[in-house]
């Protein structure tokens, strides 16, 4: 099962971060911008994808989901995510500067949305204390 490892003390050693977005080169540098951080990456293409990879068992701590994807868009996987019982924190990007497309991303079921692009200081406000440093 992918996620989070606890070492001796109970501190988290290892973060696993899902990377949802259409573009290969979004995804190339969130990935770039994540194991900077000494984030464990896993991505995927679209919503269903996402969907897929926990129906199969598989967890992440965090997961950043694009809005708009082809196959199943964002705030769909998001209520599917949620449906399923996903715990994980889910931050929501996009492009789109409209409050109100990000008001109704996040009443899919997001944790917080956030504009392109992301940098390392945004990544960093959504990892627990023990990583942010």
């Amino acid at each position: 099962m992918v996620g989070g490892e606890v070492n001796s003390d109970g501190g988290k050693t290892d973060l696993h971060v899902l990377v949802v977005d259409d573009s290969t080169v979004v995804r190339m540098v969130h990935r770039m911008l994540m194991t900077s951080l000494g984030l464990k990456v896993q991505e995927a293409k679209n919503g269903k994808e996402a969907v897929d990879l926990h129906i199969n068992g598989a967890y992440f701590d965090l997961i950043f989901m694009d809005m708009e994807m082809p196959i199943m868009n964002g705030p769909t996987a998001t209520r599917e995510l949620r449906a399923m019982g996903v715990k994980s924190n889910i931050v929501g990007v996009t492009s789109c500067t409209f409050e109100s497309a990000h008001k109704d991303f996040i009443e899919a079921g997001l944790n917080h949305c956030v504009s392109k692009p992301l940098t390392i200081a945004m990544i960093s406000s959504f990892l627990p204390d023990s990583n942010n440093k």
